[in-house]
This record gives structure tokens, C-alpha cells and sequence, in this order.
């Protein structure tokens, strides 16, 4: 299972914007190579079309191709545009990041548990009656998450499955190495500077 993580960092609404875009372009791109791209956790911005956070789930027969894709999305990245939030704002120069994750989908799966529970609504005839929400727990740690955004038990459990495998990734990943970036840590530092790829203007269109 390969996740690809993009992150605005502590970076301002903009930043958040260029996530926004970025994220269409995956979709795009990703569809236009054959590789599925499945969101898994979106955090989003004040603004709509903005996200502080995304994460998907990128697959295909071909993984080679995957990983190549995922990784040209690995690192620094900039949106060059004016803000179209604050026109008068003088920069331009709005970074984001991305981060990859490799992660073995049986290694961990004798130790997830699953729970089925009802899923919230705000009332009406569409609500969810069914048992369709999951909470998945992964034991020796206690990591758990709980997932309803899907109509399906079966999609719901799908999603909470590779949200435990994330953050088991997460743990892993800041023991083996604490000056590594984590994907949390993403959320607190953006590197900027030498970009791995370039978007100009309010098309987002790679430079």
C-alpha cells in the first residue's frame, strides 16, 4: 500500500489552496496513468476548495508505476500566484509539501480489531440506520480511529484499515528516527526552497 500525504504546513490560507489544487491534479493525473487514487483523511481549511492536510491511497497491478508517481510528489513544492484571498498581499511564493509512505498491508493485521457501530446523521429520511460506522484498534499500541464517511460497513472498514496502518507508520517511523520527518511533522515545518515541483498562477499549471 503506498500513501501519499500533502501538507500545507503552518503556512497561510494560500498554502491551504495550493493543497486544494494539488490535490485535483493528483486526481487527474493519477486517473490519466491508471493509478487509483482513493482519499483516505482530508483536513480541511477555513476556506472551502482549501486543506491544511490530505491523504489518499494510491494503488494499481503495476506498483512500480505507483511508487514512481507517488514519489514525484515527494518534497517541497510551490504555487507562484497572487493570493486570491488578500489581492493587495506583495507575495507571491506559497509552499506546500508532500510525503510518501510505504506500508505493508499484512504485517499488522493479526493485531487490528474491528468494531461495527451505528453511524451519526442529523435526522431525516436519509439517515444511516445501519450498523455501517467502524472502529478499528490496533492492540498493542491502542491506536484506534473511527470512520462513518462511507454508506457501506464494508468501505467504512476499508478506510479505518489503512488509517490505523498510517499512523502505525507515523510511531514507527519518528522511534527509528526523531529528526526525521514524520508526516505529523509536516503540519509544523514545510521546507522551502528547491522545490521538487512548481505550479504558476490561478490554473495551477506546472511549470
Amino acid at each position: 500500500m503506498i500513501i501519499l500525504q500533502l501538507s500545507s504546513g503552518q503556512g497561510p490560507i494560500e498554502c491551504s489552496k495550493a493543497v486544494g489544487l494539488a490535490l485535483a491534479q493528483l486526481y487527474k493525473q493519477s486517473e490519466a496513468q491508471g493509478i487509483r487514487c482513493e482519499p483516505i483523511e482530508l483536513t480541511p481549511a477555513e476556506k472551502p476548495g482549501c486543506y491544511k492536510s490530505v491523504v489518499v491511497k494510491l494503488s494499481s497491478p503495476n506498483m512500480n508505476a505507483v511508487r514512481q508517481f507517488a514519489h514525484q510528489w515527494q518534497g517541497a513544492m510551490l504555487w507562484v500566484c497572487e493570493s486570491q484571498f488578500r489581492p493587495k498581499h506583495r507575495r507571491k511564493n506559497w509552499f506546500f509539501s508532500g510525503c510518501v509512505y510505504e506500508l505493508e498491508d499484512n504485517k499488522f493485521d493479526a493485531e487490528i480489531t474491528f468494531q461495527t457501530c451505528r453511524a451519526s446523521g442529523a435526522g431525516g429520511q436519509h439517515v444511516n440506520k445501519t450498523d455501517s460506522a467502524v472502529r478499528a484498534t490496533h492492540t498493542k499500541t491502542g491506536i484506534s480511529v473511527r470512520v462513518e464517511s462511507e454508506r457501506s460497513q464494508h468501505a467504512n472498514k476499508k478506510l479505518a484499515h489503512a488509517l490505523v496502518l498510517q499512523k502505525l507508520a507515523d510511531m514507527q517511523q519518528m522511534q527509528i528516527n526523531a529528526q526525521e520527518k514524520s508526516r505529523w511533522q509536516q503540519h509544523k515545518e514545510v521546507e522551502r526552497g528547491n522545490p521538487v515541483k512548481t505550479f504558476k498562477g490561478p490554473k495551477f499549471v506546472a511549470k
